[in-house]
């Protein structure tokens, strides 16, 4: 007998008495049977991730909005969350482990200082002036700049600029939430401190080497300037003309490993009119047009990603990506649960 046909000849939950129902269910008892097609599904799991497209033309009026109905005082953050509605909007879930949500900073505007257990990073997607202070490390926010708060470190938002700064938060919320792990802590604002850890590496294959005492950060390097991405992805492109994906991995510059421990973050370049498929791999991916843009195919459904556009693909989905420019090239951001899947040992790559 097959699988899949075995699993049809399962019991249901309503084929046992109900006195016997009754009793399980006041002892904290549930039988699993009925439910096992749910949990353990033949072939591909269960996923309620959707492919979802938040276009950036819509969601920044509504945000801009958001920051003449509530001061940054009784918002602390302000953010309007873009939720997948296969998770169900009140889940604030932009897949299984990913959180994403559009933060809004005001010319002025401070956001106090907080830490909290799930790890975030910001891209930051329009304006100039901001900054983000981390651990006292006062990192300035560009255009496509990827800049961590890693858990547990404290963190504040300040602008002195003069007109709107925005960015996409993406935290490992969903995950650290599910475990009972999530909290976070009210403190004062940071002093600065001298330095700023991208300076020290600025070059690949090159890092600080203190002679009498070693740095025991263990997030070294706290912001990615988009600038030194984009040169890398375009040297990338020059030198290796066969090369099919142009693509670039954020690391923990000491150690090689990925930025941060959960979720894995990437820039990648599409060269003009070029179609690139990537394979059906087991974790949810999020794909944010930085410039240009580009055509995003996951199954039967196509978004168009203009600038500051975001959507998201379910895993075990093979996804498209089409440069719509024959004449300049595309970069995207990527974010996915690689990292995880990874720890965990349930990381699959389908081609």
């Amino acid at each position: 007998m097959q699988t899949h046909d075995r699993f049809d000849t399962l019991g249901r939950l309503e084929d046992l008495p109900q006195d016997y129902r009754d009793e399980l269910t006041q002892n904290n008892l549930v039988p699993l049977w009925p439910s096992l097609r749910a949990v353990l599904p033949p072939g591909v799991p269960t996923r309620k991730t959707q492919a979802t497209h938040w276009p950036y033309a819509t969601l920044r009026p509504l945000l801009i909005k958001a920051g003449e109905l509530t001061p940054i005082e009784k918002a602390e953050r302000r953010v309007l969350v873009l939720a997948n509605p296969g998770h169900g909007l009140e889940k604030m879930q932009a897949s299984a482990a990913m959180y994403l949500g559009m933060q809004l900073l005001l010319p002025g505007e401070l956001a106090p200082a907080h830490r909290h257990t799930p790890n975030a990073v910001r891209m930051v997607v329009e304006g100039e002036g901001a900054w983000t202070l981390v651990d006292g490390e006062k990192c300035a926010m560009q255009r496509g700049d990827l800049i961590l708060t890693p858990t547990g470190l404290w963190h504040e938002h300040g602008h002195d600029g003069n007109a709107p700064v925005v960015w996409l938060d993406v935290l490992d919320l969903p995950l650290v939430y599910f475990i009972e792990a999530s909290y976070h802590l009210e403190g004062p604002s940071q002093s600065v401190k001298p330095g700023e850890g991208v300076s020290g590496y600025a070059r690949g294959g090159l890092r600080p080497s203190p002679v009498f005492e070693r740095s025991n950060k263990a997030y070294p390097m706290l912001r990615y300037p988009w600038a030194e991405a984009r040169a890398a992805l375009l040297a990338m492109a020059a030198s290796e003309a066969s090369t099919e994906a142009l693509q670039i991995t954020y690391v923990n510059p000491e150690t090689g490993a990925d930025a941060e421990n959960i979720l894995g973050f990437y820039a990648l370049m599409l060269r003009p009119g070029q179609s690139l498929r990537l394979p059906a791999r087991s974790p949810a991916m999020v794909f944010h047009q930085i410039e240009g843009s580009a055509q995003v195919s996951v199954e039967a459904q196509t978004f168009t990603l203009l600038e500051a556009d975001t959507c998201c693909a379910p895993g075990y989905c093979a996804v498209t990506l089409r440069n719509l420019s024959a004449d300049a090239p595309a970069f995207l951001f990527i974010a996915d649960e690689s990292p995880l899947h990874r720890k965990l040992g349930v990381f699959e790559n389908r081609g």
